[in-house]
């Protein structure tokens, strides 16, 4: 099973649809093994969004992440990177499809719900940023005959 980053922003926090969101992924079937909500700081966003720093809306992008909590959650499932984002759907909200969480909740390509791993490797990348082995929570589910398989688990 594959594990991803999903980091609920703080507008998504103040417009009060956290709990649709992390909903919506239980929903499609992913198993919630690390949860916590953290304000983030100025540091931990220029090793975070590193590849974004030289681009002009990278001072509001900060900015926008630190302006209330967020809330980081850990998703596992079966190709979990790949499924979680397709959806949140494209990062620039206008262009996310209806259906996407960024196209239903959002119109902004920066205030745009979540951000979501791009990769396996960037995933475990981003994990280990935000959480601590201690954090994570292996449990049995026992929907998971229900949900996959033989071969998916």
């Amino acid at each position: 099973m594959e594990r991803t980053l999903v980091i609920i922003k703080p507008g998504t926090l103040q417009r009060g649809l956290a709990g649709e969101i992390i909903s919506r992924f239980e929903k499609r079937g992913l198993k919630l093994v690390a949860m916590k909500m953290k304000q983030l700081d100025q540091k931990i966003l220029d090793v975070h969004y590193a590849h974004l720093k030289e681009k002009p809306f990278f001072p509001w992008l900060c900015d926008g992440m630190m302006a209330a909590p967020v809330i980081l959650c850990c998703w596992e499932g079966f190709e979990a990177v790949k499924v979680v984002r397709e959806m949140a759907g494209a990062t620039n909200a206008r262009k996310a499809v209806p259906g996407t969480i960024r196209g239903d909740y959002s119109m902004s390509a920066q205030e745009n719900i979540v951000h979501t791993s791009d990769s396996l490797e960037n995933a475990a990348i981003e994990l280990d940023r935000f959480f601590s082995p201690e954090d994570y929570c292996d449990y049995p589910s026992p929907l998971n005959s229900y949900l996959y398989a033989p071969d998916e688990k």
